[in-house]
């Protein structure tokens, strides 16, 4: 187990970031949250990382929410005019680069919040899924803010009002996971979604990602008027010059990521 509860390293160009806690169920703290946050900032900072992978050790969990154990896991510093947990999920937001959830086991409460910070998400089909903060005289407010975006409004007022558990193929028809595999299967997924997402363009996946952002609390009008002026700028970058000679040419395109 890392120092920090969290491991990160480069895989290629694959970043992992992967909670280290097994024997807490790869539960949040101060410090776990922290180092998830370092992981993206050194993921943005790495000119070979091309896609964040978020997962946790072990097969039984994901991430099981906030430490409740005993001591100060579950503290909040009130001097503070925002809490660690919501400066990770806004630092998430901005990021440029795209981000895959692989989902190895129990995903709960806060861990929740982590998948939905995650562009895109893989599940084991053992996992289970779950906001049981009512359970415990909680509820998941800064989890409804990451998940309104990805599910049905009924659905998830279900999931909060009662803090029953669901299966992963339930989370895949409710549009917060991509794909539901067997365990064995799991890695080989993830990897061929991230190679998938390495093909690409690294200047058109981040100016995408700075739309989907900027749109995000848009009207129609809006959007439409802002995507005019982002399709015109990202037609002359480098990458859209090289991918469309790489077409005409027949070839594999060379990106810069310029």
């Amino acid at each position: 187990m890392s120092d920090s509860g969290v491991r990160c390293e480069r895989r290629g160009a694959i970043y992992a970031i992967t909670i280290d806690r097994p024997d807490r169920r790869n539960a949040l703290n101060s410090d776990v949250i922290a180092a998830i946050a370092a992981g993206y900032e050194a993921a943005h900072a790495d000119s070979q990382a091309r896609v964040i992978v978020l997962s946790g050790t072990g097969d039984k969990a994901f991430c099981a929410g906030a430490d409740l154990a005993p001591g100060k896991n579950f503290a909040f510093d009130l001097s503070k005019p925002t809490i660690d947990y919501a400066d990770l999920a806004r630092l998430a937001r901005r990021a440029t680069l795209p981000t895959i959830a692989r989902v190895n086991g129990a995903c709960m409460a806060g861990g929740m919040g982590l998948l939905g910070l995650a562009d895109l998400a893989v599940a084991a089909d053992h996992a289970v899924f779950g906001l049981p903060e009512v359970r415990i005289g909680l509820f998941p407010m800064q989890v409804i803010a990451l998940l309104q975006p990805l599910v049905p409004a009924r659905v998830l007022r279900e999931w909060c009002l009662t803090g029953e558990r669901f299966d992963a193929h339930t989370a895949r028809a409710a549009g917060l996971v991509n794909y539901v595999v067997p365990a064995a299967e799991l890695d080989a997924k993830v990897e061929a979604l991230a190679n998938s997402l390495i093909a690409g363009s690294p200047t058109a996946i981040r100016r995408g990602l700075y739309a989907f952002q900027s749109m995000e609390d848009m009207s129609f009008a809006q959007a439409l008027a802002f995507a005019e002026s982002q399709i015109a700028l990202a037609a002359g970058t480098q990458d859209a010059r090289e991918g469309l000679a790489s077409f005409n040419e027949r070839r594999a395109p060379v990106w810069t990521g310029r």
